[in-house]
This record gives C-alpha cells, sequence and structure tokens, in this order.
C-alpha cells in the first residue's frame, strides 16, 4: 500500500511557476508509475502527467507539453511537477496518484493523495 500527500500548491500570478511535491510513504514506491492530475470547478479529473517507476519514461496531457516537468527521486520517495508559464486555465485541485503500470487514465491509478490547490491568477 502507498500512502501520498501532496504539497507545494498556491496562489501564483500568470507566467508564474510553482513546483508541486508528492510525498509517498510504503514499501512499493519505487516499482510504482507515478501520475499527476488535477480537477477544475465543475470538471472532471483530467490527466496532467506520468512517469515511469524509474523515471526512465514520461508522458504528459498537450495541455502542459512543454510547460510542465514530472520528475521522481525514488531514495527520497517523492514525485514532483514542476510548472512554469502558468495560465490561469491551470487553475484545480492537484492530485498525485500511484498506479502498477504507466497509464494516462484515472481508472488504473490504485492510490490517491488528499490534493493540493493551486490559483493561477489573471
Amino acid at each position: 500500500q502507498v500512502q501520498l500527500v501532496e504539497s507545494g500548491g498556491g496562489l501564483v500570478q500568470a507566467g508564474g511557476s510553482l513546483r508541486l511535491s508528492c510525498a509517498a510513504s510504503g514499501r512499493t514506491f519505487s516499482a510504482s508509475a507515478m501520475g499527476w492530475f488535477r480537477q477544475a470547478p465543475g470538471k472532471e479529473r483530467e490527466f496532467v502527467a506520468t512517469i515511469n517507476s524509474s523515471g526512465g519514461f514520461k508522458s504528459y496531457a498537450d495541455s502542459v507539453k512543454g510547460r510542465f516537468t514530472i520528475s521522481r527521486d525514488n531514495a527520497k520517495t517523492t514525485v514532483y511537477l514542476q510548472m512554469n508559464s502558468l495560465k490561469p486555465e491551470d487553475t484545480a485541485i492537484y492530485y498525485c496518484a500511484a498506479a502498477r503500470i504507466l497509464s494516462s487514465r484515472y481508472g488504473q491509478y490504485d492510490y490517491w493523495g488528499q490534493g493540493t490547490q493551486v490559483t493561477v491568477s489573471s
């Protein structure tokens, strides 16, 4: 089992940057693919980025490609989401999640954090 705790959210102006962290506990972190999802008010949860267990493969939603970077440190059992050139439409609650396989599909993820709010002002 994996427990996940996100941090690093906040209020930032458009064009600014934030780095989200997701600290994981549990023995299976290094074997797990990790993903970031987000959910804006009144919208469904959507895929943002994912990274495989070794960190050697990453995939991004088209809406964040070139602006966001996912990474992981297995020694620290932490996954990160560096967000640059933020836009008001990036405003959402951001969740990290763990899965057995690399996927952009919500249903493939077994464990979820509680989420961290990101608000981008125009």
